[in-house]
């Protein structure tokens, strides 16, 4: 794995509730794959985890492809999500993959999918999300 702003990114506290890690990078590419821990305790009375943690795993690894992309420059805030459940997802190691579609001056396109172990795509999602630079955030 390359190099990227992620690495030296402290990850928020909700990112580590859901037990993100960078597994590999290809910032040029606007590429990322990020781990999550699909706990029992995000499961609903089916023992399936639930939806919106789902679509919190795919936010925190949209996002993310973003921020590696512009070298750390820019973070995203969340402007719509679609997000399509295809498989129910059983405890245990989910993987996410974004790929920034288009970055503009102030939005950016991404598209995230989340899949188990086995590679079973569990869920699809699309953002829109409003461009924040760091530096302005961190004044």
């Amino acid at each position: 794995m390359i190099a990227t702003a992620l690495d030296h990114l402290t990850p928020p506290p909700s990112s580590k509730l859901l037990g993100w890690h960078l597994l590999d990078a290809r910032p040029e590419k606007g590429w990322v794959r990020i781990g999550f821990d699909g706990r029992k305790d995000f499961c609903n009375p089916a023992g399936f985890v639930q939806g919106g943690i789902l679509s919190a795993m795919l936010d925190d690894t949209m996002g993310p492809a973003v921020f590696a992309m512009t070298d750390g420059k820019l973070y995203t805030a969340t402007i719509t999500m679609t997000v399509n459940f295809l498989t129910p997802a059983k405890p245990g190691k989910i993987v996410g993959e974004a790929t920034v579609m288009q970055l503009g001056k102030t939005i950016a396109f991404v598209e995230g999918r989340l899949m188990s172990e086995d590679g079973t795509v569990l869920a699809t999602a699309t953002t829109s999300a409003r461009l924040v630079e760091t530096a302005k955030l961190n004044r």
